[in-house]
């Protein structure tokens, strides 16, 4: 039997001692030459054991050996047996590629004739070779977690803790990321994934589902996922109707989790319950009900209860523009940085109560392209529009028919949930009774009214999400720009989110949305997929699907799409080239 690279045995960690605790009577064991995965939902204990595992934290119970040191009495061998890569890893945005890992050689005892060929070995490893001089901070979200993943790996460490290494990051870039870890596993590394992506727990050999510091399931990923069996379905055929069709499905005692999937609805059904019949779900419809396989999501929700029965009961008064212009429209934008060109004239068009998604990878000029929609980056040529009104020769009247949700939290966290939304409705030019109604009406549309006299800054983070969305449309704004919104945000976060989405969107608003949760797009009507600077495909998602299926793919995801169209973008241009 293979040796345990870390033994759990008996663990709790109170951060308060009167508090309930954050990880409770916790045993487990990991194993080398294998990844681990760590899942669950935000505030289950995974990043607090993470530490307890690193010794950066001390148990309240119980006892943790890594590599045979205990965390307590030999920290210091625990540190040097193993590579932690935290959650926000601290890279240093104004140094360089290699002044990052020579900083870091010298916090690790990384010193004298060792240092060169580790350095080598770790450029070559991360293909950061070519990117020594480069800035951390001007590197693409894929890059700053390879350099991450080698300032982790200076020590050749046995034991490798990767604190979700892959938010933020492009599917093309994950891959890249799984690539070097199974590379590690095969040289008999032990590594621990925590992850917000559902889809990389079936990467891993074992996972360790957590929920308020207690382990539900562990085991065979594949197994869990295979107690599905006969209980998911896909519901075609409701068109525009498939957000609502979701909505009133969700609230069945009967199904237990549903999304969106394209043009499909995915409905899972609830323990020994029966699939509810086509009729059932659209009364007068034509719509079929079809058995699918399951993934490891659906067993995932399935194991924490399922998705939370909510909707959106804010009331949205659309004011759309008389002229009869689409609601966003991108006419030949172009943005360059000096010699640089970030955006190359991209255009496209969206139509009034549609989802449309901007996808790429890192550094592709998305989020420049973001920018210019929003009016916070004006563009070199081109025009971006809103309602008719342009961004840059009417900006004030062009902002005031947007909402915007910014990537990362930007609202005042010394602030209340009160006082935040207050501001936000005067910064919108709310004033007296319209501004108080405004206020009352988002507190309980969003279910804050448990939070108003709270700090913005102490919310736990789904509850800053909705703060966030409900600054972010209570002037009941036609357009909603939502850049990254659900970025690192556990899989039931994420569907109450979209519920409040998908409930705007069906009283008329439009929305852009950026992300790379390729299952997240799936909720578009239709993507634009943005590489190097250029718009290479529009269509809806299963379209783009469709494009690259063939014998060898006959089932491709749209990851598998994203991945596909970007790499003969790539393979065009490199001949173009040559």
């Amino acid at each position: 039997m293979t040796a345990s690279l870390a033994e759990i045995d008996g663990l709790t960690k109170r951060f308060v001692a009167s508090g309930e605790p954050a990880i409770t009577e916790l045993s487990t064991a990991i194993l080398p030459g294998q990844v681990t995965g760590l899942v669950g939902p935000d505030g289950a204990g995974k990043t607090t054991l993470m530490r307890l595992i690193a010794g950066l934290l001390t148990p309240s119970a119980g006892h943790i050996t890594v590599c045979g040191f205990d965390t307590i009495a030999d920290p210091t061998a625990v540190h040097d047996a193993i590579g932690y890569m935290p959650q926000r890893f601290g890279l240093y945005e104004d140094l360089t590629v290699l002044e990052n890992l020579t900083l870091y050689a010298d916090l690790k005892g990384v010193v004298g004739r060792e240092r060169a060929p580790t350095f080598e070995r770790l450029l070559a490893f991360t293909d950061l070779a070519r990117f020594t001089d480069r800035l951390a901070g001007k590197l693409s979200g894929g890059m700053k977690q390879k350099l991450g993943l080698a300032c982790a790996m200076l020590k050749s460490p046995r034991l490798l803790l990767l604190d979700e290494p892959s938010v933020g990051v492009d599917p093309i870039s994950r891959r890249e990321l799984w690539r070097m870890v199974y590379q590690l596993v095969e040289d008999g590394v032990g590594v621990v994934w925590s992850t917000a992506y559902l889809d990389e727990a079936e990467n891993c050999a074992e996972v360790i589902v957590m929920n308020e510091g207690k382990v539900l399931y562990s085991g065979d990923p594949h197994a869990l996922t295979a107690t599905m069996a006969g209980r998911v379905v896909h519901v075609r055929g409701a068109g525009s109707g498939r957000r609502d069709l979701l909505a009133s499905a969700i609230h069945r005692p009967d199904i237990v989790d549903g999304v969106m999937q394209g043009e499909a609805v995915r409905l899972v059904i609830a323990e020994g319950q029966q699939a509810p019949t086509a009729e059932a779900l659209a009364p007068g419809g034509d719509v079929t009900v079809t058995p699918i396989a399951p993934r490891f999501e659906d067993a995932f929700v399935a194991l924490l209860g399922g998705q939370p029965k909510r909707t959106l009961t804010l009331e949205t008064n659309v004011r759309g523009n008389h002229e009869g212009a689409p609601p966003v429209e991108a006419k030949a934008l172009t943005r360059r940085f000096g010699d640089f060109t970030a955006a190359d004239s991209i255009s496209f068009e969206i139509r009034r109560g549609e989802i449309f998604g901007l996808l790429g990878p890192n550094g592709a000029g998305k989020s420049t392209t973001f920018k210019m929609m929003c009016g916070l980056l004006r563009p070199t040529s081109g025009a971006a529009r809103v309602d008719g009104l342009d961004l840059y020769s009417a900006p004030a009247a062009a902002r005031a028919r947007l909402g915007y949700m910014a990537q990362k939290f930007s609202l005042y966290g010394d602030l209340s949930v009160k006082q935040n939304l207050q501001f936000f409705a005067g910064a919108y030019g709310l004033s007296g009774a319209r501004k108080r109604a405004a206020v009352e009406r988002v507190i309980a549309a969003f279910d804050l009214a448990g939070h108003v006299n709270d700090n913005a800054g102490g919310l736990p983070l789904g509850f800053k999400q909705r703060l966030a969305l409900a600054a972010a449309v209570m002037h009941e704004p036609p357009v909603l720009f939502l850049d990254e919104p659900t970025s690192g945000v556990d899989p039931l976060t994420r569907r109450e989110f979209w519920s409040f989405i998908n409930g705007m969107v069906g009283r008329g608003v439009t929305v852009m949305v950026t992300t790379h949760f390729m299952d997240e797009a799936e909720y578009c009507d239709r993507v634009a997929l943005i590489s190097r600077g250029k718009c290479i495909a529009i269509g809806a998602p299963e379209a783009l699907q469709a494009s690259i299926r063939s014998d060898t793919l006959p089932n491709p995801t749209l990851e598998d799409a994203f991945v596909a169209l970007i790499e003969a973008q790539e393979q065009t241009q490199a001949k173009a080239a040559a």
